[in-house]
């Protein structure tokens, strides 16, 4: 057996330097442009919420992590608005605009329906429908069809008792999910 000569292992020593490199640096190429297109497909999709191909792209909101859940339920009046609690929701003829004018003792008997974020639709409640007014203590109130949202503090989720009822000034309606008061 002949034994290579310093010529030969420094050559063959070089030629594993080379293919090794070259396996590395095509390996970093190879996973660099794929995360250049990924990149840029994640750029394309987020930039106004929007893909590539026009579609939708779905976006974290944090508001709805704490928004209040609108939701529809059936009654002895048809389909209503309930929250997610299965109370339910009502407006006050008095309220002729989105500002809220039950406080003090009206506010104790219908609490205000309250949110943190935006509010959710569920069921046929119309998304568009919704909507948010500042209270005169800085809380937020769920509004619906431009009508804020109250609940009747001594009803148990599911009873609907309070209906066509006249308190504090006015009549008490449960709401359909077109925006319109029950009959």
């Amino acid at each position: 057996m002949q034994l290579p000569n310093k010529k030969t292992s420094v050559l063959v020593l070089l030629v594993v330097i080379v293919v090794a490199f070259g396996a590395t640096a095509a390996g970093y190429y190879a996973f660099q442009s794929d995360a250049d297109t990924n990149d840029a497909a994640v750029s394309q999709e987020t930039n106004n919420g929007q893909s590539e191909e026009g579609s939708e792209v779905e976006m974290e909101d944090e508001d709805a992590a704490t928004g209040t859940i609108i939701k529809t339920g059936d009654s002895e009046f048809g389909s209503i608005l309930f929250d997610s609690e299965n109370q339910a929701i009502y407006i006050w003829e008095v309220e002729k605009s989105e500002t809220a004018e039950c406080y003090g003792s009206c506010a104790v008997a219908w609490p205000p329906v309250l949110t943190e974020g935006a509010p959710i639709a569920s069921g046929d409640v119309n998304g568009e429908l919704l909507g948010t007014t500042e209270r005169s203590d800085g809380t937020t109130q769920v509004t619906y069809n431009g009508h804020p949202l109250y609940y009747y503090a001594h009803e148990e989720p599911g009873e609907v008792e309070c209906h066509n009822v006249s308190t504090h000034g006015g009549l008490w309606w449960v709401i359909h999910p077109n925006g319109v008061r029950a009959e």
